[in-house]
């Protein structure tokens, strides 16, 4: 079975907003590594407006997590790329209610651009679950 301890241990920076600085994964489980995902609906298209893409590139995540038995208390990272310094507080709160106040490890990157130049959330993850 696997244990997670999250820190931010003293000697290191606080964190900002809700995430920790550090997550030590001891002993046996599942280890999932997720794509980055964005605002493309399950049909292929794409939700218009970068705060609905925040929103779908979430729901893609849930999916993701769902369809391995896991969930948003699993993730132990999350690796987010904006297209928009605007758009940090939309992410955090939509994040935030996504984790219902778990915390992973997290990093924050404004991009230039993503894959396509209408993209502009990328959310990867990498979860752990107890077999």
């Amino acid at each position: 079975m696997a244990r997670i301890t999250y820190s931010s241990p003293p000697g290191a920076p606080q964190p900002q907003s809700r995430y920790s600085q550090a997550a030590l994964i001891e002993g046996e489980g599942r280890r999932l590594v997720i794509s980055g995902q964005v605002g493309l609906r399950p049909d292929g298209s794409l939700v218009p407006g970068p705060v609905d893409q925040i929103d779908q590139s979430l729901a893609n995540l849930g999916a993701v997590l769902g369809a391995h038995g896991m969930g948003p208390g699993d993730i132990v990272k999350m690796t987010v790329f904006l297209t928009d310094p605007g758009l940090v507080g939309a992410w955090r709160a939509r994040r935030d209610a996504f984790l219902q106040g778990h915390a992973p490890t997290s990093t924050l990157l404004i991009v230039a651009g993503l894959a396509t130049p209408d993209f502009k959330v990328e959310v990867e993850a990498e979860a752990v679950a107890s077999s």
